[in-house]
Protein backbone atom coordinates (compact mmCIF):
# COMPACT_ATOMS: atom_id res chain seq x y z
CA UNK A 1 0.00 0.00 0.00
CA UNK A 2 1.25 3.23 -1.17
CA UNK A 3 2.21 5.93 1.47
CA UNK A 4 -0.48 9.20 1.82
CA UNK A 5 0.29 12.59 0.58
CA UNK A 6 0.53 13.68 4.65
CA UNK A 7 2.66 10.92 5.50
CA UNK A 8 5.37 11.86 2.77
CA UNK A 9 5.16 15.59 3.79
CA UNK A 10 5.85 14.94 7.14
CA UNK A 11 8.48 12.64 6.42
CA UNK A 12 10.21 15.30 4.11
CA UNK A 13 10.05 17.65 7.17
CA UNK A 14 11.86 14.91 9.48
CA UNK A 15 14.52 14.36 7.07
CA UNK A 16 14.27 18.39 6.81
CA UNK A 17 15.01 18.88 10.39
CA UNK A 18 17.81 16.61 10.89
CA UNK A 19 19.67 17.95 8.06
CA UNK A 20 19.28 21.73 9.08
CA UNK A 21 20.76 20.64 12.59
CA UNK A 22 23.24 18.41 11.61
CA UNK A 23 24.41 20.99 8.52
CA UNK A 24 23.96 23.75 11.47
CA UNK A 25 26.45 21.62 13.51
CA UNK A 26 29.11 20.28 12.11
CA UNK A 27 28.96 21.55 8.40
CA UNK A 28 27.55 19.91 4.98
CA UNK A 29 31.06 18.05 4.21
CA UNK A 30 31.38 16.51 7.75
CA UNK A 31 27.35 15.01 7.49
CA UNK A 32 26.53 11.94 5.25
CA UNK A 33 23.14 11.04 3.71
CA UNK A 34 23.78 7.90 5.98
CA UNK A 35 23.70 10.41 9.16
CA UNK A 36 21.51 12.44 8.33
CA UNK A 37 18.41 9.55 7.37
CA UNK A 38 19.85 8.03 10.20
CA UNK A 39 19.04 11.03 12.88
CA UNK A 40 15.83 11.44 11.54
CA UNK A 41 14.61 7.63 12.08
CA UNK A 42 14.60 6.68 8.82
CA UNK A 43 16.67 4.62 6.54
CA UNK A 44 19.46 5.58 4.04
CA UNK A 45 17.03 4.11 0.63
CA UNK A 46 14.34 6.64 1.23
CA UNK A 47 16.25 9.31 0.79
CA UNK A 48 15.88 9.33 -3.13
CA UNK A 49 12.27 9.50 -3.01
CA UNK A 50 12.39 12.75 -1.87
CA UNK A 51 15.77 14.56 -2.80
CA UNK A 52 18.12 14.46 -5.82
CA UNK A 53 21.30 14.49 -3.91
CA UNK A 54 22.98 16.00 -1.02
CA UNK A 55 23.51 19.58 -2.16
CA UNK A 56 19.42 19.67 -3.07
CA UNK A 57 18.94 18.48 0.47
CA UNK A 58 21.45 21.75 1.87
CA UNK A 59 19.80 23.72 -0.08
CA UNK A 60 15.90 23.15 1.13
CA UNK A 61 17.54 23.10 4.58
CA UNK A 62 18.95 26.36 4.87
CA UNK A 63 15.48 27.80 3.15
CA UNK A 64 13.64 25.32 6.00
CA UNK A 65 14.72 27.95 8.72
CA UNK A 66 12.40 30.18 7.49
CA UNK A 67 9.48 27.75 8.07
CA UNK A 68 6.49 27.94 10.94
CA UNK A 69 6.86 24.20 11.46
CA UNK A 70 10.32 24.22 12.35
CA UNK A 71 10.68 26.98 15.00
CA UNK A 72 13.47 27.58 17.26
CA UNK A 73 13.94 27.92 21.16
CA UNK A 74 16.38 31.11 21.02
CA UNK A 75 13.09 32.72 19.32
CA UNK A 76 10.44 32.55 22.27
CA UNK A 77 9.09 35.73 23.34
CA UNK A 78 9.32 37.02 26.64
CA UNK A 79 7.13 39.19 28.98
CA UNK A 80 8.39 42.43 27.67
CA UNK A 81 8.52 40.99 24.12
CA UNK A 82 4.82 43.58 24.14
CA UNK A 83 6.76 46.60 24.37
CA UNK A 84 9.66 46.14 22.49
CA UNK A 85 9.81 47.00 18.51
CA UNK A 86 9.74 43.90 16.66
CA UNK A 87 13.21 45.00 15.52
CA UNK A 88 14.12 44.78 19.14
CA UNK A 89 13.09 41.44 19.57
CA UNK A 90 14.83 40.09 16.37
CA UNK A 91 18.21 41.81 17.68
CA UNK A 92 17.77 40.53 21.44
CA UNK A 93 17.15 37.11 20.16
CA UNK A 94 19.71 36.61 17.70
CA UNK A 95 22.20 37.96 20.16
CA UNK A 96 20.62 35.67 23.18
CA UNK A 97 22.88 33.43 24.87
CA UNK A 98 20.45 30.71 24.06
CA UNK A 99 21.04 31.21 20.38
CA UNK A 100 24.83 31.67 20.64
CA UNK A 101 25.48 28.34 22.65
CA UNK A 102 22.55 26.72 20.35
CA UNK A 103 25.01 24.96 17.45
CA UNK A 104 21.62 22.79 16.08
CA UNK A 105 18.73 25.37 15.62
CA UNK A 106 20.44 28.36 15.21
CA UNK A 107 20.52 30.53 12.35
CA UNK A 108 21.91 28.98 9.34
CA UNK A 109 23.10 32.80 8.26
CA UNK A 110 25.64 31.99 11.19
CA UNK A 111 25.43 28.57 11.64
CA UNK A 112 26.67 27.89 7.78
CA UNK A 113 28.23 31.09 5.76
CA UNK A 114 31.71 29.24 5.23
CA UNK A 115 29.93 26.59 4.07
CA UNK A 116 27.58 28.24 1.65
CA UNK A 117 30.87 30.67 0.45
CA UNK A 118 32.02 27.51 -1.11
CA UNK A 119 28.47 25.79 -2.46
CA UNK A 120 26.77 26.46 -5.66
CA UNK A 121 24.18 28.76 -7.03
CA UNK A 122 21.39 26.81 -5.32
CA UNK A 123 22.65 26.99 -2.01
CA UNK A 124 23.75 30.60 -2.43
CA UNK A 125 19.99 31.62 -3.35
CA UNK A 126 18.58 29.46 -0.25
CA UNK A 127 20.88 31.49 2.53
CA UNK A 128 19.77 34.85 0.46
CA UNK A 129 16.56 34.05 0.94
CA UNK A 130 17.04 33.84 4.55
CA UNK A 131 18.99 37.19 4.45
CA UNK A 132 16.41 38.50 2.64
CA UNK A 133 14.13 38.01 5.14
CA UNK A 134 15.75 38.65 7.60
CA UNK A 135 16.56 42.35 6.49
CA UNK A 136 13.23 42.97 5.25
CA UNK A 137 11.79 42.02 8.67
CA UNK A 138 14.33 44.81 10.24
CA UNK A 139 13.69 47.16 7.35
CA UNK A 140 10.09 47.29 7.74
CA UNK A 141 9.89 47.84 11.34
CA UNK A 142 12.47 50.13 10.99
CA UNK A 143 10.20 52.65 8.62
CA UNK A 144 11.49 55.70 7.22
CA UNK A 145 14.53 57.13 5.18
CA UNK A 146 17.71 55.20 5.83
CA UNK A 147 15.55 51.93 7.19
CA UNK A 148 17.23 50.06 4.33
CA UNK A 149 21.02 50.84 5.62
CA UNK A 150 20.04 50.63 9.26
CA UNK A 151 18.99 47.50 8.48
CA UNK A 152 21.65 46.38 6.28
CA UNK A 153 24.03 47.68 9.45
CA UNK A 154 21.78 45.16 11.86
CA UNK A 155 22.48 42.11 9.62
CA UNK A 156 25.77 42.62 9.22
CA UNK A 157 26.30 42.88 13.10
CA UNK A 158 23.86 40.05 14.00
CA UNK A 159 25.79 37.67 11.37
CA UNK A 160 28.91 39.18 11.69
CA UNK A 161 29.19 39.18 15.50
CA UNK A 162 28.21 36.19 16.11
CA UNK A 163 30.34 34.68 13.25
CA UNK A 164 32.94 36.14 15.08
CA UNK A 165 31.94 35.15 18.68
CA UNK A 166 31.91 31.59 17.67
CA UNK A 167 35.08 31.30 16.06
CA UNK A 168 37.51 32.15 18.84
CA UNK A 169 38.43 29.56 21.51
CA UNK A 170 38.70 31.79 24.64
CA UNK A 171 35.37 32.20 25.84
CA UNK A 172 35.78 35.62 27.24
CA UNK A 173 36.74 36.97 23.66
CA UNK A 174 33.75 35.36 22.63
CA UNK A 175 31.19 37.23 24.66
CA UNK A 176 33.14 40.39 24.65
CA UNK A 177 32.87 40.26 20.81
CA UNK A 178 29.26 39.04 20.87
CA UNK A 179 28.38 41.82 23.88
CA UNK A 180 30.25 44.86 21.26
CA UNK A 181 28.18 43.93 18.40
CA UNK A 182 24.70 43.84 20.65
CA UNK A 183 25.57 47.21 22.00
CA UNK A 184 26.51 48.22 18.69
CA UNK A 185 23.11 46.84 17.10
CA UNK A 186 21.12 48.79 20.01
CA UNK A 187 22.52 52.31 18.93
CA UNK A 188 21.74 51.40 15.28
CA UNK A 189 18.18 50.59 16.56
CA UNK A 190 17.40 53.97 18.43
CA UNK A 191 19.56 56.42 15.86
CA UNK A 192 17.26 58.64 14.28
CA UNK A 193 16.23 58.03 10.64
CA UNK A 194 19.04 60.57 8.34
Amino acid sequence: MPYSSRHKLETRQRILESARRLFNSKGFAEVSIAEIMDHAGLTHGGFYRHFRNKDELYAEAVRWFLCEEAPKPWQQSGRNAVRKSRAQRIVDAYFSLDHFDDRESCCPLIGMPSDVARSGEPVKEAYQDVLGKLLGLLQADLGGPGARERALSLVALCVGGLVAARSVADPALAQDLRRAAYRRAQTVLKARPC
